[in-house]
């Protein structure tokens, strides 16, 4: 299977560099088969039922972005991913010419390189890691050229540890959840810690040789329980179905789990849960997310919905607008 298909031309003007106030007026692409519906994403609560069942990601992005410079000049940005003891943590650093041994001062913080293992790079901090790694910036995306703020942050965010939002939950209000909630529409809830590989490019042009960075995900008894008596399923975002089918069994359920995934959905795999829509963002062209939406729902018809949405002005990406692909 050949990567080059997986693509679509956009104009970079319509990437989106700030999310829309209020967050729920963002447009809606809704996608029913070869049918689309051009909506607000506040219309979604037209599409569900009393007693659907709709799952969401609850991680909560940390704040661990720090930028300052070489102890030679230079600038530099550092991303914190993971501690590996009281002052190390691996993490990802933007800065020319980035070594081993090199040292770098974020305000008040020195750093110094100690071990690379090819885009990672092993970090010792004069303080604790815990001490700084959720007190600075949120680690936006490349192609936002600013840094974002809470409007990067789900509402309903309480399980801390992801390297990026789970960016289709960013629409939802609490009016919009309450409203929900009212209409008899149950929520369940899951955690993935979102980490860098789910962003990083395909590299090879045969899918099948791309391995996914493991992420941490939980689902609890009562969530498990709550997913496996829905007769209509929805589901929030690409991170909360790879956790469900990271959970799921051969029979269509859920279990119980505490665990990392190295999932990778691409056209071709075969869900296991009977989802019956899945509400995203629009993603990048020849990424692990658009081959994921793809296998979900079939790439000539996110094709030609992404093809639309760019004839209509449709904002792209993390802080743009959505779509609900429905079965």
């Amino acid at each position: 299977m050949n990567l080059d298909q997986f693509t679509y031309q956009l104009p970079d003007e319509l990437i989106a560099q700030t999310a829309v106030t209020p967050r729920s007026s963002s447009k809606l692409l809704v996608v029913k088969g070869n049918e689309l519906e051009h909506r607000r994403f506040y219309h979604i609560i037209d599409y569900f039922n009393k007693n659907d069942v709709l799952v969401l990601n609850k991680t909560r992005v940390l704040k661990n972005k720090l930028t300052g410079n070489k102890v030679t000049g230079a600038r530099a940005e550092i991303i914190i991913m993971r501690p590996v003891d009281v002052f190390t943590a691996t993490a990802r650093i933007q800065c020319s010419k980035v070594r081993v041994g090199n040292e770098f001062v974020f305000q008040d913080i020195h750093a110094k390189v100690m071990d690379q293992d090819n885009d990672i790079f092993y970090v010792k901090f004069d303080r604790p890691v815990d001490s700084i790694i959720d007190q600075n910036l949120y680690p936006n995306p490349p192609y936002i050229k600013r840094n974002v703020g809470e409007e990067y942050q789900t509402v309903y965010a309480s399980e801390s540890g992801s390297l990026a939002a789970p960016t289709s939950g960013l629409h939802f209000t609490p009016d919009l959840l309450t409203e929900l909630k009212t209409k008899g529409v149950r929520f369940a809830y899951v955690t993935l810690h979102v980490g860098f590989g789910t962003f990083l490019p395909v590299r090879d042009q045969n899918i099948v040789n791309h391995k996914m960075e493991p992420e941490y995900y939980e689902i609890d008894a009562g969530d498990a329980e709550l997913i496996n008596s829905a007769k209509r399923l929805f589901v929030v975002g690409t991170t909360a179905l790879k956790a469900l089918e990271s959970a799921a069994t051969k029979d269509g359920r859920v279990e119980v789990k505490k665990e990392f995934s190295k999932l990778f959905i691409y056209p071709g795999y075969r869900f296991k849960l009977p989802v019956k829509g899945l509400v995203t963002n629009f993603h990048l062209p020849r990424s692990t997310l658009i081959l994921l939406v793809s296998a979900f729902y079939g790439w000539d018809r996110i094709r030609a919905a992404y093809e639309e949405a760019v004839k209509r002005k449709y904002r792209f990406f993390s802080l743009g607008d959505a779509t609900f692909l429905l079965k």
